[in-house]
């Protein structure tokens, strides 16, 4: 019985550790319903490493699962000013430990560089397997997305 007991425990800890926070922050002043474009923009503070690719290209997938429609961000100039002004950039990152995996995807308004969203998806496997955690964390990441701006 004490066996029985322990195991149970032992189990319900786990779970409960396994547990992670995926979450939006929404700015309070912003009207998102105007945007209709984004752009993913790639710098060294948000970069994922050649051998991770699959994972941007489904950070990319995320995005464009949404009602926004994806422009080339050398491309920007070519819209129109109005198009500019419905245009969010887009940054991301990945932080991977050995608790927990998270994906962080940010939107900011091109024109005046304020951000208004802030989508944050999270997985643990409990370290092992770490691409999992990945996986774990850009689909929920995508599910904050997808829900952040609706099609």
């Amino acid at each position: 019985m004490n066996k029985i007991i322990i195991t149970f425990c032992f189990f319900a800890s786990m779970l409960m550790l396994s547990c992670t926070t995926s979450k939006s922050v929404v700015s309070q002043n912003a009207d998102l319903s105007k945007y209709e474009y984004a752009s993913i923009i790639d710098n060294d503070t948000y970069h994922i490493p050649p051998q991770l690719m699959e994972y941007e290209i489904q950070l990319f997938d995320a995005v464009e699962e949404s009602r926004l429609k994806l422009v080339n961000d050398m491309r920007i100039q070519e819209l129109s000013p109005a198009q500019q002004s419905k245009l969010l950039i887009v940054k991301y990152g990945v932080d991977v430990s050995d608790e927990e995996s998270v994906v962080t995807v940010n939107f900011i308004d091109y024109q005046t560089g304020r951000p208004l969203v802030s989508c944050r998806g999270a997985f643990t496997s409990l370290g092992f397997s770490v691409p999992a955690d990945i996986r774990g964390a850009i689909k929920r990441v995508a599910k904050q997305i997808a829900e952040t701006f609706p099609k």
